[in-house]
């Protein structure tokens, strides 16, 4: 039974239509407008959910349609209520404590409110007894709580057990999908020292536009044009970024400039990416089961991705031996292909995808690998989550060739950091560095606008 406190729902406001300055003030507001469940609620919300399992056939109820199946559980909740002669709650925490009975029954019990939260793009269970979530970039504590232990694992099993995965001591950490789309990753003892731990990264119900980033300070309207121009252009694209720095939310925005009569198929591991063209064929990686067999990686989707007659593929992220045969698909006359991969830099990006021919085995030479690299991928574009909890274009760059061993690239625009405003926020400005990049050629052959001014050294575009 859960024993949990609920978040409200006081704050809807979609975060993406906040200016970024106001984002804290409205976080700041939220927590202060969160209701509490009482501990009396609390109690009450047990015994009753107790008497209930005892009188209602639980598997009928969940195999019914979840409106019947919640007005069912509402009803008996009801006539119990009615039958206690001294219960010490007014109306609305008796509705409460029926809230509560209905998601422990139906959904994920303590979870719930904050899956139906907009607001919230990171659940984090670390044991029964810490919560936290992101919110607008920053973490915070939740007052959410679970029984025990043995409640908080009832819930993984729950999870797991609607995708066909299992979790047990022989097989103790698991990778899962919600319904609306959120991942879920869920780790347990022996290996999770404090108790299970639930990872849950939100799915965005509202997707974000290029107009939204440029609202909140990600890129500007020229550097979005440049973008739009290079998507159009068909270049090959690497985002680079840290966790949760906005890699797949910028894939799935600049993908939204691919025309819609191409054809496009995407391959990811946790299917993320909300692509809007009508013709895009989604791929996704199977783990093995517990005997070991059956796992398809990203790699042979790629592969396989190769006859199905793509426009453009996308990777949603190369961390493995399928960056190689990503690479050779992109120098192979599949131009116009975009990922992401973890990495503090472009320079540094590079670097992960040289390790990755390592990783797959391949015996080339240090000079061979960085040129099918640097002939495979075009630009680089290099994302960063400030302490502000900003997410922000730190560095567009062009990979220009090969000099000697070496890679070249050279850096188009980049954010001049300057210091902290009086709020606490990141100041700075974005900026051209005066190179004029060598796919500029190319935007303008195809009719794509990319003014010579915009390169100027120093201006702040």
């Amino acid at each position: 039974m859960s024993l949990r406190n609920r978040i409200s729902q006081a704050v809807t406001t979609d975060k993406t239509n906040i200016p970024e300055r106001e984002m804290h003030v409205v976080t700041e507001k939220h927590e202060l407008q969160t209701p509490m469940v009482t501990a009396e609620e609390q109690d009450w919300a047990l015994r009753l959910h107790q008497k209930l399992v005892k009188i209602m056939d639980l598997s009928l109820i969940t195999s019914m349609d979840e409106k019947d199946a919640r007005a069912q559980i509402r009803d008996v909740a009801h006539r119990l209520i009615s039958e206690v002669e001294s219960m010490p709650l007014n109306a609305k925490s008796r509705q409460q404590v029926i809230k509560l009975i209905e998601d422990e029954i139906l959904g994920l019990g303590p979870l719930e409110p904050l899956l139906h939260d907009s607001t919230i793009s990171d659940i984090l269970v670390n044991g029964c007894n810490s919560v936290y979530v992101e919110r607008f970039g920053k973490l915070e504590e939740t007052p959410i709580r679970f029984h025990d232990n043995l409640h908080l694992m009832n819930i993984i099993d729950r999870i797991v057990s609607a995708v066909g995965r299992r979790i047990d001591e022989s097989s103790p950490m698991v990778d899962a999908r919600l319904a609306d789309g959120s991942r879920v990753n869920a780790i347990i003892p022996p290996l999770a020292m404090d108790g299970p731990s639930i990872s849950i990264r939100r799915f965005a119900v509202d997707l974000l536009s290029m107009e939204d980033f440029k609202n909140l300070g990600t890129i500007t309207e020229n550097i979005a044009q440049i973008l739009k121009g290079v998507v159009h252009a068909r270049l090959n694209i690497l985002i680079s970024g840290g966790t949760g720095s906005g890699k797949t939310t910028m894939l799935n925005v600049m993908s939204g400039f691919i025309p819609h009569d191409e054809r496009i198929v995407t391959i990811e591991d946790s299917a993320e990416l909300q692509l809007q063209q009508p013709h895009t064929v989604r791929l996704e990686s199977r783990p093995q089961n517990i005997e070991g067999k059956g796992g398809i990686n990203a790699q042979k989707l790629v592969i396989n991705s190769l006859r199905m007659r793509p426009d453009r593929i996308i990777v949603g992220e190369v961390r493995g031996v399928e960056a190689v045969d990503m690479l050779q698909a992109m120098n192979t006359g599949h131009d116009g292909s975009l990922t992401t991969i973890h990495a503090n830099t472009p320079r540094d990006a590079l670097f992960r995808l040289e390790n990755m021919f390592a990783m797959a085995g391949y015996n080339m030479p240090v000079k061979a690998v960085r040129s099918q690299i640097a002939s495979a991928i075009d630009v680089v574009i290099q994302l960063e989550r400030m302490e502000d909890g900003r997410r922000r274009l730190v560095s567009l760059q062009e990979i220009d060739g090969m000099e000697g061993d070496i890679v070249t690239m050279s850096e188009i625009f980049r954010f001049e950091r300057t210091g902290i405003d009086s709020d606490g926020n990141i100041a700075g400005y974005f900026a051209a560095s005066g190179v004029v990049p060598k796919f500029r050629d190319h935007l303008i052959k195809r009719g794509i606008d990319a003014p010579l001014e915009l390169f100027t050294p120093g201006k702040h575009i």
